[in-house]
C-alpha cells in the first residue's frame, strides 16, 4: 500500500482530459473508480490495473445512478478522496437557435450531473473527514464566446456553485478547487463531444467565420497535464481556482479590465440609483 495513495472517483473517463487524468493516477499508484456512460469503453481499464480500479457505467443526468455509483465506490474502496466531475459537452447553436430543450439537456449533464455527484458524495467526504471536490470548468467559465454562449453560460453556473460549496464545506475539511483549462487538442471538439441547434441561414456567414477562428486557435497538450493537476490534488491548502494552460491569465485579464473599464465610466449613473440611505 502507498502511504499517500489518493482514491478517486472521476465522471467522464472514456476520453479526453478524464482518460488521460484516470490512467495517469492509476499510473501513480492511486485508485480510481472510473465512470462512463458506456461500460465498453472504459473497460481495458480494468483488463490492465485490475483492482486498482473500478469501472462503473454512469449517465450523470440520472440521479439515482448517479447516487449509486457513488455510494458503491465509496463502499468499494472504503473511502474517496477526490471527486472530480469532468463529464460535460459543448451546445453549437446561437442564442437564436438552440431550442429550451436543447439548452435543459445540456444544463442536465453540464450543471445538474455534475451537482447530483456532489450531494450524493459530501456526506460520505463529511463522514470521512474530509476530502477534495474538484469541478473541470474552462476559460470560458469567465470569457463568453458567441455560438457557443449556452456552453459558456453553463460553466459561468458551474463556477458560482462551487465557489459558493467552497465556503460552506471549509467546516468539515473539505475542499473545493475549479480547474479552468483552456484550448486543447482533446476529443472534446469531436462529434461526440458536440452537438449542434438546428441552424438559421442569417448566421451562416457569422458562424463559419467564428469556426474557422477556432480551428487556427494553438492547443495545448492534454498529456502535458497531469502532473498539474497531482499538484493541485497534493497541496495542503490547494486553490480554488486554477488555469491550466498558458494563454489563459492574459485573455481573462484583458476581458475583466474590459469590465472593469465599464463599470468605472458608468459609475456615476450606479451612483445615482442608490437614492437616500434607509
Amino acid at each position: 500500500m502507498i502511504t499517500n495513495q489518493k482514491t478517486w472517483f472521476i465522471t467522464g473517463t472514456s476520453r479526453g482530459f478524464g482518460r488521460i487524468w484516470a490512467e495517469a493516477a492509476l499510473q501513480r499508484g492511486d485508485r480510481v473508480a472510473a465512470t462512463a456512460r458506456q461500460l465498453a469503453s472504459i473497460a481495458d481499464l480494468k483488463e490492465k490495473y485490475g483492482d486498482q480500479v473500478l469501472t462503473l457505467a454512469l449517465d450523470v443526468t440520472d440521479p439515482v445512478q448517479v447516487k449509486t455509483a457513488v455510494t458503491q465506490a465509496h463502499s468499494h474502496f472504503g473511502r474517496l478522496d477526490i471527486i472530480l466531475n469532468n463529464a460535460g459537452y459543448s451546445l453549437i447553436g446561437t442564442i437564436e437557435e438552440a431550442s429550451a430543450a436543447e439548452v435543459r439537456q445540456l444544463y442536465d449533464t453540464n450543471v445538474f450531473g455534475p451537482l447530483a455527484v456532489i450531494q450524493s458524495a459530501l456526506p460520505l467526504l463529511r463522514e470521512q473527514g474530509g476530502g477534495h471536490i474538484i469541478g473541470v470548468s474552462s476559460t470560458l467559465g469567465h470569457v463568453a464566446m458567441p455560438v457557443i454562449g449556452y456552453y459558456c453560460s453553463s460553466k459561468w453556473t458551474f463556477e458560482a456553485i462551487h465557489e459558493s460549496l467552497a465556503a460552506e464545506v471549509k467546516p468539515w475539511g473539505i475542499k473545493v478547487t475549479i480547474v479552468e483549462p483552456g484550448a486543447y487538442a482533446t476529443e472534446f471538439g469531436s462529434q461526440e463531444s458536440l452537438k449542434f441547434s438546428k441552424a438559421l441561414d442569417i448566421y451562416t456567414d457569422f458562424k463559419t467565420q467564428f469556426t474557422t477562428a477556432l480551428r487556427k486557435m494553438e492547443r495545448g497538450d492534454p498529456r502535458a497535464t497531469p502532473e498539474a493537476l497531482f499538484k493541485i490534488v497534493d497541496a495542503e491548502q490547494p486553490p480554488l481556482r486554477c488555469f491550466l494552460g498558458s494563454r489563459n491569465l492574459s485573455e481573462v485579464r484583458a476581458v475583466y479590465a474590459e469590465r472593469l473599464a465599464t463599470w468605472e465610466t458608468w459609475q456615476p449613473l450606479a451612483a445615482s440609483a442608490q437614492g437616500e440611505a434607509k
